[in-house]
């Protein structure tokens, strides 16, 4: 049962990542405005899993435990240029590229500092949660938020916790899928 389990949540991960921030993005697109969504939240997500997908290059983990993290970055990406679509100024989005891209080289300057980064991951994906409940909270206004996203979300954060487990018995790693690191 071990490797049919394994290889099913790390392919019905993959399947869902794929998909993950489509609601989220289509609901964005019919709203056409960013109506509910946390421009901050965002951020905190990307550098979660900007973190997470460079400690798994880093130590060279098998790529079945982290493929969908390209995937959803990319997906985040476009989520947040559509925000600033919306917004009006698409051009604000470049000075975070820019962080994102020179944060990729930092992380692995020294192995200290990709380790603390992942240690951080928890907090920084539980800032992300926070942030966007809070702007729920204050807008009242759930506008282009998807439930969808977030139950999808729900289900890689389990899956994960499964894969790493059996796959590399890291508990950092296991720790911030148990954290729901992937809903936005």
């Amino acid at each position: 049962m071990g490797p049919g389990l394994l290889w099913f949540c790390h392919w019905s991960t993959l399947g869902v990542c794929a998909a993950l921030k489509l609601p989220q993005i289509s609901a964005l697109l019919a709203a056409r405005g960013a109506r509910g969504l946390s421009v901050p939240s965002l951020l905190l997500e990307l550098a979660g899993f900007l973190v997470f997908l460079r400690y798994q290059c880093y130590y060279g983990y098998p790529l079945l435990t982290y493929l969908e993290y390209p995937i959803i970055i990319a997906q985040d990406i476009i989520l947040l240029l559509c925000i600033f679509h919306f917004k009006g100024n698409v051009k604000q989005a470049a000075p975070y590229f820019a962080v994102f891209l020179s944060s990729w080289f930092v992380l692995t300057l020294q192995k200290w500092i990709i380790d603390l980064a992942m240690n951080l991951s928890t907090f920084i994906s539980a800032a992300s949660k926070f942030a966007q409940l809070q702007y729920l909270w204050k807008t009242k206004d759930s506008g282009a938020v998807s439930a969808l996203t977030w139950s999808l979300s729900s289900y890689t954060c389990a899956t994960r916790i499964v894969t790493t487990l059996m796959t590399t018995n890291d508990l950092t790693r296991q720790r911030e899928f148990s954290t729901g690191k992937k809903s936005n």
